[in-house]
């Protein structure tokens, strides 16, 4: 048997792009998964694609923490992947209160009431590159200080810090993954630059860069990330000596956001040109991930170079959206 099967598991955050493929993964593998679900939003895969068939589904929000503790307790929870988050960042600008009400209210409620579940052995929490702030250029390491300063970026530190304070303090078994930009199939937040830009391609439109396509971003595939997120889980429930570590997960090849559309151009066989509004400013010219931690504690590395991955993400979102449900 797989180490997952029958293995009790839940997953906040289950209707985003990595949720959704981490559920995926883990039903696949046997485990019993119980998903805590606030909206219901029909065209994620967790639902269109009836992933989430053999799974349990919650209806509450995060931030309810006695919701939690039944939920904790009732399903005899042994590993906690916390991915719900507000994770648009023009959202957050405009928004900031329930960024960081979801962010970082909706991450102490966890811990909180996973602290009060001792069939808990494992919690992994989504933190994000964008905590560490500005560090002049250079990639990030896990030993460098969080310097975030805009709302989204502030809710992740937040969350991050609130989580090894709990691995600290109450020797909660928490790991931390501090992420590149994931892209995969199944990611409806249209304002990023995959999903929107494939989206303009197959209504024929042309791609629109907010900025003027120089900013230099990590980008990660989805199933690598869902690889990530299990080898971090696994070794949290194995290993003490990890809790409240954090890690870096990337494919560490960044490249501008003009490569990016290109690329995308170049996989959709498209010759429409990209319109660069050079509107978009006050974001770090330049965010790079380094790896060696994972690479060497976990045993993880990326399987998916960014050339398969942009082809099997179009793939996705030609057959999803050019005939499925809201196709255009």
């Amino acid at each position: 048997m797989h180490p997952w099967t029958d293995h009790n598991v839940l997953v906040t955050g289950a209707t985003g792009l990595l949720g959704g493929w981490l559920v995926k993964r883990l039903l696949a593998e046997g485990a019993a998964v119980t998903c805590v679900v606030r909206d219901h939003v029909p065209l994620a895969p967790l639902l269109s694609e009836r992933w989430a068939q053999p799974a349990t589904l919650v209806r509450g929000d995060v931030t309810d923490q006695a919701l939690l503790e039944r939920v904790l307790g009732e399903g005899e929870i042994q590993t906690v992947f916390h991915l719900a988050a507000q994770a648009v960042v023009g959202v957050a600008n405009r928004n900031p209160v329930s960024t960081f009400d979801s962010n970082v209210r909706g991450t102490w409620a966890l811990l909180e009431a996973c602290r009060r579940s001792p069939a808990v052995r494992a919690i992994t929490v989504a933190s994000s590159d964008k905590a560490y702030g500005d560090h002049g250029g250079a990639a990030y390491t896990e030993d460098m200080p969080l310097l975030a300063l805009a709302p989204y970026d502030v809710s992740k530190a937040c969350a991050d810090m609130l989580a090894r304070s709990y691995a600290e303090t109450f020797d909660l078994p928490v790991g931390i993954t501090r992420c590149g930009n994931f892209y995969g199939g199944g990611d409806l937040n249209w304002s990023r630059l995959v999903p929107g830009t494939l989206r303009s391609l197959i209504r024929g439109a042309r791609p629109v860069i907010r900025s003027d396509g120089s900013p230099v971003r990590d980008y990660l595939y989805v199933e690598d990330a869902v690889d990530a997120y299990l080898a971090l889980a696994t070794r949290l429930a194995e290993d003490p000596s990890i809790h409240g570590r954090a890690y870096n997960f990337s494919h560490e090849h960044p490249v501008r956001v003009l490569d990016i559309v290109e690329l995308t151009l170049a996989v959709m066989d498209s010759d429409l040109e990209p319109m660069v509004l050079n509107e978009s400013s006050g974001g770090l010219p330049f965010q790079a991930l380094d790896t060696t931690r994972a690479r060497t504690e976990l045993n993880w590395s990326p399987q998916i170079d960014l050339a398969e991955g942009m082809s099997r993400t179009a793939e996705w979102y030609q057959r999803h959206l050019a005939s499925g449900p809201g196709a255009p």
